[in-house]
Order: structure tokens, then C-alpha cells, then sequence
């Protein structure tokens, strides 16, 4: 409570300098706006201390929030490739705003409400205008447009954080002159501010840092009483500049800097902060900005042509003075074009910018309303231009062209069996049928045990000969070489929002995925299993779940992906809080359009896993509603058993697959005897025949050739034909190591379905004590007359069927690649 009531004093004294610094704020339209008496009944002038009072508190936060935003960290370790483009990207503007400076002085300078200053003062601010960059919208352009990960993203980030210091500093040095009455006044202010960065650096830093570690905040996340301090070294280093004589806005950004990045501490204190700022405080503070924004005083022609002037300066050498830096580092030129309309952006910071300059009257409202203009036209700009610029389908092309994979005028794979005429069905339909070697898994914490029960029976299977002491190893021992593994991949994704604290988790993924504990349960997991296991963490809006699948699952060159049905039908990987919504996971909206959306646009394999009891995971129990117990004083002791969880008797899985034919079928069976390599593993596979198969060949009428309609030959039903033969094939050259786990038949009947339901209700469920059944599909065998566009068009209607049925038996739909 102590800390608090600190707080709270001296964020009385250093709004109050905020607030007499910032006085000329509430200087609006004296006419109150284009609309009669609706500034004053709005805003009314006896409310306006107090409004600028809340605003520049949110400031203060606002800018606090940036310096936690800006990881020093990024700069240290991408320097090299940055430079070049953030020294560009401010001395181009910085120059090309000096001359421009220099007729806005003369033309503007004798305007009511601004105090006089030397041109090289003025010069400085309109320079430091034109040049700052938006870090923290840049932040957010770069997540949206999934540009964090590219090389263009790489480099712009690096580079904004570096524009972004240099245009505070610069900013604050003019500042400190507009604000001293003498050259040596302003040279005082500016070492005693040099100082106290120095002090903040290297005295209150490392006593900070070691008052979060005695305390845990690093790894256990910041406490009330740490946030509270947090917030005080803020307030206090902002009240130190104010007095000092630059804006308190400094103090924060620098308290901001100062706040380690390590354990996500950062993220944590911007995530207890940022909801309250952004929600209540800043739309405040550019509220009271845009009372200062006339656009009536836009008037005439050369206050216009200053405007376009403005404009373009401060796009043009942003963008090609950027641009032309990144073609020297080794960028193509439309990579070079993107960087250089990203670090064009402006943003909020060049509003915070402008309103300093009011407050410290430099510019006058007509020049501030200018500069407004190219701030908005600047940022709205920003998006559009980089994703025409530089769209996704561009982003492949170069990524596959620099890894020597295609040839960039034509865009033809370099290998030369991609460039032969003619194609082998034989190897098209052994590729679409092989074993599974990259399985890509999307993780999620509610399906993990089922995730984990099904992907261990890919693994190789343990060797049987027992373990020999090191020291009594004879030297003539042969070691038996290990299998080549499968392959695993997992990726976690969480959700990307709109606060900025997840953006910030954004640019930190890869700790994220160095000690995220779904990952590193997968990679222990698959060196017990034999698996080849890796992860990683991916942040992404929800909407863009599927295409991160597609598009990694492209990248790592993956045979399959494996989708879990979400055990509560949410996104989101909430705890599961009530049976009701495991009962209804399967008619979720939001996640069949995401399982539609991979289907659609995956271009390998991917099977949809819907769990029921596999590998011992299960729903909750339900309470018997005959028997209850009441709980009194004297039994809670009681409330202490637990339910435990046995171990398996038997660890054998049953698989049951009913063959109709099809593309989707033939990938399905084939992982089903990938599956039954595994010795804990039995499979029926029954091919159910249609009529066409069991009877004579279909005869169709076709022409030989093109326009030769007097030659006609007879040609069967390749379709039904492949099928019998495939199934065939897949029974005579059976291992013998399977024969006895495996059992093929063949049923011919006129209700295809039918039957294989009431096949299916013998085969699974019949043994509760084994480790779980599974039905195995293929997700368009059997095509649907009406298209549902729920759960059964994403699983197909024989999976359909089994589910409705109620068998305890977890399902597996399987799509095969699309043809190439």
C-alpha cells in the first residue's frame, strides 16, 4: 500500500507539469468546430484542464508502453543488415525536411500562437517529423501482413527500432532548445538529461533487475507490488525530464527501455497496463488532439502546395532512400520497394509528434493541421502499397528462387524430372500412397493425449535384445542400425490479437517455442517413441490458422498433416468445463471453417482425428443421478481420494477400415499399414465391392482418335477397375510379419454403407480394456447427396455415420493430395 500511495503522489505533481506544459492543447476552434455549440457542450472550456490532465497521463503510458515495445535486444543481433536502411530512411527526410523547413519558416513563421525560435531549431523539429517512423504500427502492419518471419520483415523491424531512438533523441533535443532561453541553457539540460539516461542505465537497471529476480518476477511474472514499482519508475522519470526541461514523455520511454525483455516480463506488465491506456486514456489525448486540428484553415493555394510538398517529401525519401539502402545489402528490387513503403509509415507517433510541437509552440494550428494530413495519408498508405507490392505469391516465388528450387523467369522447378514431358502414373500414384515420413501435427493442449497415443504408433518399434553393461560388451557385438525415423513437426498456435502486448509476443516466438511446455512435452515425447519430433510456436490471428498449416506444411515438405477435433468444438484451447460441450464439439462453426479451409487449400495429405477413449483419454464421467453423497465436517478427508487412472492391461489397438475406393481410400489404407507395423496393432480391412465390381466390365463407347467418329472401341471402367486391382495388389504383397495382425475380406452387397456399419459394430469397441479403437476413412469415399456444410462435410458421411451410432471408437478421416 505504501508503493501505491507513492505512486499516486507523484502522479499528481508529474501530470501537473504535464499538464503546464501541455496548457496550449485545449487551444481548439474558438468558433467550436463546423457544427454551432457542439465543441462547447461537448468540451466545454471549464472541463478542458482536467481532460488534458487524463490525456497527458495516458501519454505518459502511452510512450511508456512504446519503450517497453522496443527489444534492444532485436537491434544488438540484426544490426549489420538494419543499418544501412534506418540510416537511410532518417537522413534522406531529415535532409530533404530541412530544406522544406526552410520555406514553411518564412511563410508561416508570424502566425498567432507560436513563440519566436531560431530557424535551426525549427529546422530540427520539421526534420525529426519527417523522419520518425511508427514503431509500434509498423509492429502491427508487419503481424498482419505475416511479414515478421521474411527477410523484409526481418530488416524493417531492426531498422524501425533504431529510427524509432534516434527520432526521440533528436526530438527531445529540440525540445530542450525551444524550452531554454540561451544556447547554454539548452547545453545544461542537455547533458543533465545525458546523465540521467546514463543513470537509469547503469544504476537503476541493474537494481531493478535485481529486485525482479529476488522476487521471482522473471519467471513467475510481475506481482502487484512489482507493477506498482514498475509504474513509479515511469512516473518518477517522467516527472525528472518535465523538470528538467524536456518533455516527460522521455522519461517514460526511457523507463520503458530499461524493463528487461527476458521471461516475457515486458509482455506481462504490458499486458496488466495496456487495456486501461488504449481504451480510455489515449483515444482522450487524440481527441483533444483533433480540437486542435482546423482543416478550414486549409484555405488557399500555397498552404495547399505546402500540404502536397509535405507529402511528398516525406514519402518519397522515406521510401526510396530506404529502398536503395536494402538493394545494397543483396534485396531484389520489389523486396527493396516494400521495406521502403513500410518505414514511410507514421502512425500515432507522428500525431504524438505534432501535438509536442503545438504544445511547445513550434508549429502554429494551420502548419499542425498540414502535418496531420501527411501523417494520415502516409499511414494509410503503408498497407495497400506492401501487399501489392509485395504479395504472398511473390513471397514464395523468392523464397523457393534463393533456395535454388526454381528457375525465376519461367517458374519451373530446377530439377529436371519436373521438367519432363511425360509423367509416370506408377510413381504419381506410389508418391500419393507411400508412407508417411513428415507428418506435420497441429498441437493442441486439450487433444494432446490422444495427439501423442496416435503418433507413437509411428514410431519404430524398440528393440527386443536386452541391455549389456558397457563393461562386459564384447568388442565383436554387432549394434542393429535404427530405422529411419518419422519425421514429426508440431506447431502451437496462439492467437494474435489486437492488444499490443500480443504483438510483442510476436517478435519474442522463438523463446516462445525454446521452452514452451506443449513443445518440449512433443520432443521428449518423440525421443521415447523413436520419432523425429520438433515444434514450434506460431502467433496468428484466428482466422488465419489454416493457411500457417498449409503453408508450413509446404515449407517442411510434409507427407501429411494431422488435425485433432477440438474436445470442446472451440479454437480457443480452453479447459474443458462441462460434458455439453463435448457432447456438441463436432457442431462448432468456427471449427469446421477452419477444417474446411485446410482441406481445401492443403497440397499433402491430411487426416481429421476425432477422439473417443484412444490411448485412455476419454470424456468426464457422468455423476449417477440414483446414488448421491452428502459431504459433512466430519468426511471431507474424504474429498482428498483421488480418481486414479490405471494402467493399461492391455496396450492393443483394433483399427477397422472399410475400403469403398477412391483416391482417399487408397491413401487411407496405406497408413493403416504403416499403422499396423506397429506390434500392438491388429487391423480388418474389408473392401466393399460395388455391383459394377462383381459383375462384367462397363462398356463405354469412345473414339479412337479426335474427329474419328466411324472408329469406336469398347473400354471399361478404369475407375472400378483400379480399385479391385489396387486392394488386390495391397493383399498379395502383404509382409509376412503382418499376415497375422491383418485381415483383408471383400463384401459385395447393394447397401455398401449398410453393411459397413453393421461390419463396423463388430469390429470396434468390443474389448474396453485395450488401449482404444479407431475406424479409418477416407473422407470422400462415399459421396454425399446433399452438402451439409457442417462437421459431415468436413469428415464425410461414412464418418458421419460412425459417430452418430455411438461406438466407442475414435474416428480418423483421411484426405489424399490433390493431383499435381
Amino acid at each position: 500500500m505504501a508503493a501505491t500511495a507513492t505512486v499516486t503522489q507523484l502522479l499528481t505533481k508529474t501530470v501537473s507539469v504535464t499538464a503546464s506544459t501541455a496548457s496550449s492543447t485545449s487551444r481548439a476552434s474558438p468558433q467550436g468546430g463546423r457544427i454551432p455549440g457542439f465543441t462547447n457542450a461537448i468540451f466545454p472550456t471549464a472541463a478542458m484542464p482536467n481532460l488534458n490532465l487524463v490525456a497527458n497521463l495516458g501519454l505518459i503510458l502511452y510512450l511508456f508502453l512504446v519503450g517497453l515495445e522496443v527489444d534492444l535486444r532485436f537491434l544488438g543481433s540484426k544490426w549489420r543488415v538494419a543499418a544501412p536502411v534506418s540510416v537511410a530512411s532518417l537522413i534522406f527526410p531529415f535532409g530533404l525536411g530541412c530544406a522544406i523547413a526552410w520555406g514553411l519558416y518564412n511563410e508561416f513563421r508570424h502566425e498567432p500562437g507560436i513563440v519566436p525560435i531560431q530557424f535551426p531549431t525549427y529546422m530540427l523539429f520539421i526534420g525529426v517529423a519527417l523522419a520518425i517512423t511508427a514503431f509500434p504500427v509498423l509492429c502491427r502492419i508487419l503481424t498482419e501482413l505475416k511479414l515478421l518471419g521474411t527477410p523484409v520483415g526481418i530488416i524493417v523491424l531492426a531498422a524501425g527500432v533504431g529510427n524509432d531512438v534516434v527520432g526521440w533523441i533528436l526530438l527531445a533535443l529540440c525540445v530542450a532548445l525551444v524550452n531554454a532561453g540561451s544556447g547554454i541553457t539548452a547545453l545544461w539540460v542537455l547533458l543533465t538529461a545525458v546523465g540521467y539516461t546514463l543513470f537509469l542505465f547503469f544504476a537503476v537497471r541493474p537494481a531493478f533487475m535485481w529486485i525482479l529476480r529476488k522476487t521471482h518476477s522473471l519467471q513467475d511474472g510481475p506481482s502487484q507490488s512489482i507493477v506498482a514499482l514498475t509504474l513509479l519508475i515511469a512516473i518518477t522519470s517522467a516527472f525528472f525530464t518535465g523538470v528538467i526541461g524536456i518533455h516527460p514523455i522521455f522519461g517514460a520511454f526511457l523507463a520503458g527501455l530499461i524493463c528487461p525483455h527476458e521471461g516475457g516480463f515486458a509482455i506481462k506488465v504490458t499486458e496488466k497496463v495496456e487495456d486501461l491506456v488504449s481504451t480510455l486514456f489515449l483515444p482522450l489525448y487524440f481527441a483533444l488532439s483533433g480540437l486542435s486540428t482546423n482543416l478550414g484553415l486549409l484555405n488557399n493555394g500555397i498552404t495547399w502546395a505546402y500540404v502536397i510538398g509535405i507529402i511528398a517529401v516525406a514519402f518519397s525519401t522515406k521510401f526510396l532512400g530506404a529502398a536503395f539502402a536494402a538493394k545494397l545489402t543483396g534485396m531484389v528490387w520489389r523486396e527493396s520497394f516494400s521495406i521502403g513503403a513500410l518505414m514511410s509509415c507514421k502512425g500515432l507517433v507522428e500525431l504524438i509528434v505534432l501535438n509536442i510541437g503545438l504544445q511547445a509552440k513550434i508549429l502554429s494550428q494551420r502548419t499542425f493541421t498540414m502535418f496531420v494530413v501527411m501523417a494520415l495519408v502516409t499511414t494509410f498508405a503503408t498497407t495497400p502499397l506492401t501487399t501489392a507490392l509485395y504479395p504472398p505469391w511473390y513471397q514464395k516465388k523468392i523464397e523457393a528462387w534463393k533456395r535454388g528450387e526454381i528457375d525465376w523467369e519461367s517458374g519451373l522447378s530446377t530439377s529436371s524430372a519436373d521438367r519432363e514431358d511425360g509423367v509416370d502414373s506408377i510413381a504419381v500414384e506410389k508418391a500419393g500412397t507411400a508412407n508417411v515420413r513428415r507428418l506435420l501435427l497441429y498441437l493442441r493442449l486439450d487433444n494432446m493425449p490422444s495427439l501423442l497415443a496416435f503418433t507413437s504408433l509411428l514410431g519404430s518399434q524398440r528393440s527386443t535384445i536386452p541391455t549389456v553393461h558397457p563393461s562386459k560388451q564384447s568388442s565383436n557385438e554387432e549394434t542393429s542400425q535404427p530405422q529411419r525415423a518419422v519425421e514429426v513437426h508440431g506447431i502451437r498456435m496462439i492467437e494474435l490479437t489486437e492488444r499490443d502486448s500480443s504483438v510483442m509476443k510476436v517478435s519474442e516466438t522463438e523463446e516462445y517455442s525454446a521452452h514452451d511446455p506443449v513443445i518440449n512435452t512433443l520432443r521428449m515425447f518423440g525421443q521415447m517413441q523413436h520419432l523425429a519430433a520438433s515444434g514450434e510456436v506460431a502467433i496468428v490471428p484466428e482466422s488465419g490458422y489454416a493457411d500457417m498449416l498449409v503453408t508450413k506444411a509446404a515449407n517442411a515438405e510434409s507427407n501429411m498433416i494431422l488435425l485433432p477435433w477440438s474436445e470442446t468444438g472451440s479454437m480457443s484451447e480452453t479447459q474443458t468445463i462441462s460434458a455439453d460441450s463435448v457432447r456438441n464439439k463436432l457442431h462448432s462453426s468456427a471449427y469446421v471453417q477452419f477444417v474446411s479451409s485446410v482441406l481445401d487449400n492443403a497440397r499433402c495429405s491430411t487426416a481429421i482425428l476425432v477422439n473417443k477413449c484412444f490411448g485412455g483419454s476419454s470424456a468426464p464421467r457422468e455423476r449417477s443421478r440414483l446414488l448421491s453423497r452428502t459431504m459433512s465436517s466430519l468426511s471431507i478427508h474424504s474429498s482428498h481420494v483421488y480418481d486414479l487412472v490405471r494402467p493399461f492391461t492391455d496396450r492393443s489397438h483394433h483399427i477397422f477400415m472399410p475400403f469403398f475406393g477412391g483416391a482417399d481410400d487408397k491413401r487411407a489404407l496405406r497408413l493403416v499399414l504403416q499403422l499396423a507395423q506397429n506390434s500392438d496393432v491388429t487391423a480388418t480391412i474389408v473392401h466393399y465391392e460395388s455391383r459394377e465390381e462383381g459383375s462384367s466390365p462397363i462398356v463405354s463407347q469412345q473414339p479412337k482418335s479426335k474427329g474419328d467418329k466411324s472408329a469406336i472401341v469398347n473400354t471399361t471402367n478404369v475407375h472400378i477397375d483400379d480399385n479391385a486391382a489396387f486392394f488386390s495388389s495391397v493383399r498379395s504383397s502383404l509382409p509376412a510379419e503382418l499376415q497375422s495382425r491383418i485381415l483383408f475380406e471383400s463384401s459385395q452387397g447393394e447397401y455398401r454403407t449398410t453393411d459397413a456399419l453393421e461390419k463396423t459394430k463388430t469390429e470396434v469397441g468390443q474389448n474396453p480394456r485395450n488401449a482404444g479403437d479407431l475406424v479409418v476413412v477416407g473422407r470422400r469415399s462415399i459421396p454425399s447427396s446433399i452438402d451439409t456444410g457442417g462437421f459431415k462435410n468436413c469428415l464425410g458421411a461414412f464418418a458421419e455415420m460412425v459417430i452418430a451410432s455411438g461406438l466407442r471408437t475414435s474416428v480418423l478421416a483421411v484426405q489424399a493430395a490433390p493431383e499435381s
